[in-house]
């Protein structure tokens, strides 16, 4: 009865889906997918029924979202931390194959460890990378994943899935009515909505390394502003240092100033010509004893001439 919104008609005991409803809340549900890889989460697959499993890991794989395909364990959603220790057992166990640690063990050993790294791919390889809760729930079969449904529910984790008419479409966010009996209509509804998240996960993976590189540039402009800020800091602390240093080597060592423009005008310039001047002023010195007998001469006539002058006059 809760289906019957969706049945176009009922012919020999076969409800006939209405595949205008069915288009219409798949492109809602496309939307909403879109929106959601495109805001950075990621959508779980969930598939382990035979008809669905290849499909659905197929399909996840390629939009690179997480997905169950072979056993629902519980507790996946509900009790994650758990979920993180079986995939770190499996995660050592690659370890040792990869470091030939297999080759130093006994064949029985051997085996037993290989069985349990197998067991844990098979149920865990899906969900190996899931650190967090994803952003919505993908279900192929309502009724077979009903764990799945009431886990996402418990935990409020929108579920997209789809909806036989044998199914209750309540608990489901995005229902979307269809054969899920049928390979090829869950194949198509996995499809479609893979192709919108990996169209929308490789949008957000531009978006991210675009912001990337801007948080790049502005750290590295942060980082010069600092440097510059510190270089000015320091150029500062130094200079009241270079002050005190220097009025010390003056202080220990005083400088003999100039003397100024004024004090050069009126100081008389020192010249030959004035050192000539004080020396004519003094009287002159003896001659030299090469010129004694011209000096002898020159006084004897001097001092004859007024003895003729008295003898004339007597």
């Amino acid at each position: 009865p809760k289906m019957k919104r969706y049945i176009f008609d009922k012919r020999n005991g076969i409800h006939i889906i209405d595949l205008n409803k069915s288009l219409a809340m798949l492109k809602t549900a496309r939307e909403f997918v879109y929106h959601l890889v495109l805001g950075g989460k990621k959508i779980l697959f969930v598939g382990t029924k035979k008809q669905a499993q290849k499909v659905v890991q197929e399909a996840a794989v390629r939009a690179g979202q997480y997905y169950v395909s072979n056993r629902w364990l519980g507790g996946t959603l509900t009790n994650n931390v758990t979920l993180r220790n079986s995939v770190k057992r499996m995660r050592e166990l690659e370890k040792m194959e990869k470091d030939k640690i297999f080759d130093t063990l006994s064949k029985k050993e051997v085996s037993r460890l290989r069985h349990e790294m197998e067991k844990l791919r098979k149920n865990l390889s899906g969900t190996a990378d899931m650190s967090t809760l994803p952003g919505a729930v993908f279900v192929g079969d309502v009724n077979r994943e009903a764990i799945a449904v009431k886990e996402a529910n418990r935990l409020k984790i929108p579920v997209i899935a789809v909806v036989d008419t044998n199914s209750d479409p309540d608990p489901i966010d995005y229902p979307i009515p269809g054969n899920d009996d049928a390979i090829r209509a869950i194949k198509l509804i996995a499809d479609s909505l893979a192709d919108v998240a990996a169209l929308a996960n490789a949008e957000y993976s531009k978006r991210a390394m675009e912001q990337a590189k801007k948080k790049q540039a502005a750290a590295e402009a942060a980082a010069a502003a600092e440097a510059e800020r510190k270089a000015k800091e320091k150029e500062k602390a130094a200079a009241p240092a270079a002050d005190m240093t220097k009025e010390r080597r003056e202080s220990a060592h005083p400088r003999k100033h100039a003397p100024s423009a004024d004090a050069k005008a009126e100081k008389p310039p020192r010249k030959k010509a004035d050192g000539k001047a004080e020396h004519a002023s003094e009287k002159p010195r003896a001659a030299p004893a090469s010129h004694a007998g011209e000096a002898d001469a020159a006084g004897g006539k001097s001092h004859a001439s007024p003895a003729k002058a008295e003898g004339e006059n007597t």
